[in-house]
């Protein structure tokens, strides 16, 4: 918009009531211009010269409607010094209207000195400041359109440097990524990087850099790990060995031991029938004992009803004896007699005859009964030694069936005790089942381990690390991977 042609100037008769105007309010100028340059700047003491020289040729232009090209270029200048030090909402909410406010004031203050009459003179002064305000804007809005420009020049340029810098600082952090990618943890960002993203610099290399150290410890004690990992793997394998033979151990002892365990059951089943016999045998023996006694008691009678019939035999030889002298005597007193005798020493012969035969017969049963009699001592003898024997053996099998007593005692107890072996055997045997189940678990995971092991020895040499001791990481994550292979 072409502003010089929007704001025409005015006529003759406008302009002169407004130079009247001017001439009015002209001795208030210097007041009324510092007290609304006061609201910009409240330090402000007094009015620039040229400041103050300016403002009035502004006045006076815009009091006689003279819109002309010196008062465009008054007004830019003021305008454009203005707009740098107040926005244009402050400008016109507080400065221009303490200015327009104080001219107002000035003019009725003066109003016996308007020949055209106040009201003219005020609309000429509100026309005038109207139409210079119009200008003011004008030019602020040129001055914020030139600022915006020049920002938005200035933010293009900054972004594009901003992109150029982006493109940059994503080209630097695209080698880094790439170089840590290919395992490369030695990668640092030297390039010099914008303030904004050096931090950015800083923590890719804090970053590196722990990344490295950490890997650099890992393959320093991957060989430890490997060399650990394989001693584990093969006590694993030692433990689970001897588990599983200690287990068929403790199997065969178990077996063994159920053998045993029947076989001392056995024992003490035939140890309580030994029992048994032995007191069967012991009251037999008893019961044996009781009729050698008897039997040597009878024998003892028989003895002594030897020893009387000896007595009797030996009345009975007196008796033949005496009977053959008396018959002997009686065949002389026969023979004497004569044939009166005769008959009387037949009998007298016959009764010698019986007489003899009985002498006879009681030696013969003398002789019998002294053999019978040596006979019955003899068997006297030997029913007491049997006696005796007997006594012994039913006092040996009472030592025998004490001994068997406590034989089936201990046969129980070692039974009982066996049998708590034989429980404590199964239930280490059900641990030790365990144990070889456990340990060959172990050893699974030892292997699992050893495994994992070797891949991390892998893994952690495909990085590059800064070298330490002469060999680099991928070195010794090599040489700790062939020793744990081998």
């Amino acid at each position: 918009m072409d502003l010089k042609k929007a704001l025409p100037s005015w006529n003759g008769t406008d302009g002169a009531a407004g130079q009247e105007v001017f001439r009015t309010v002209r001795k208030d100028l210097e007041q009324i211009l510092l007290r609304a340059y006061q609201v910009a700047d409240p330090t402000l003491r007094a009015m620039k010269p040229d400041v103050l020289a300016e403002e009035e040729m502004k006045f006076s232009y815009i009091t006689k409607g003279d819109f002309c090209d010196s008062y465009f270029d008054v007004q830019k200048r003021i305008a454009q010094r203005l707009a740098e030090d107040v926005d244009y909402v402050s400008y016109l909410s507080q400065v221009y209207s303490a200015y327009v406010s104080g001219l107002i004031n000035s003019l009725l203050k003066n109003r016996s000195l308007f020949k055209g009459g106040r009201k003219h003179a005020i609309d000429l002064l509100v026309r005038a400041v109207l139409s210079d305000i119009s200008v003011v804007m004008y030019h602020y809005f040129i001055h914020l359109n030139r600022q915006a420009d020049e920002a938005r020049a200035a933010a293009q340029a900054e972004r594009e440097q901003r992109a150029r810098e982006d493109n940059d600082v994503i080209e630097v952090i695209n080698r880094a990524l790439a170089a840590l990618s290919t395992g490369d943890l030695t990668y640092r960002i030297e390039s010099e990087m914008p303030k904004r993203v050096e931090v950015l610099k800083q923590n890719f290399n804090d970053m590196a850099q722990q990344l490295e150290e950490t890997m650099t410890r890992i393959a320093l004690n991957t060989r430890d790990v490997m060399a650990n990992a394989d001693g584990i793997r093969q006590s694993s394998d030692d433990l689970s060995r001897r588990t599983e033979q200690q287990a068929a151990t403790l199997e065969e002892t178990s077996s063994a031991l159920m053998l045993i365990t029947k076989r001392v059951s056995q024992t003490t089943n035939e140890t309580q029938q030994a029992h048994k016999l032995v007191d069967a045998t012991r009251a037999d023996a008893t019961h044996s004992a009781g009729i050698v006694k008897s039997t040597v008691e009878a024998i003892a009678r028989v003895e002594e009803s030897s020893k009387e019939i000896t007595s009797i035999v030996g009345i009975i030889n007196t008796l033949s004896f005496q009977s053959n002298i008396l018959a002997l005597n009686a065949s002389v007193e026969a023979a004497r007699a004569g044939d009166v005798g005769r008959g009387f020493a037949v009998v007298a012969g016959e009764v010698r005859v019986l007489a003899q035969r009985s002498a006879d017969a009681g030696k013969e049963i003398a002789n019998l009964i002294g053999r019978s009699s040596a006979e019955v001592k003899e068997g006297v003898a030997l029913v007491r030694e049997t006696g005796e024997s007997l006594q012994r053996i039913v006092k040996q099998v009472q030592e025998i069936n004490e001994l068997v007593t406590n034989i089936a005692a201990a046969a129980h107890e070692q039974s009982s005790s066996i049998s708590q072996l034989n429980t404590a055997m199964a239930d280490m045997e059900q641990t030790t089942q365990k144990n070889a189940a456990i340990a060959e678990e172990s050893a699974a995971a030892s292997h699992n381990l050893a495994a994992m092991s070797d891949e991390l020895t892998r893994l952690v040499a495909q990085f590059t690390l800064e070298s330490r001791g002469g060999s680099s990481a991928r070195e010794r994550g090599n040489a700790a991977l062939s020793l744990v292979r081998t």
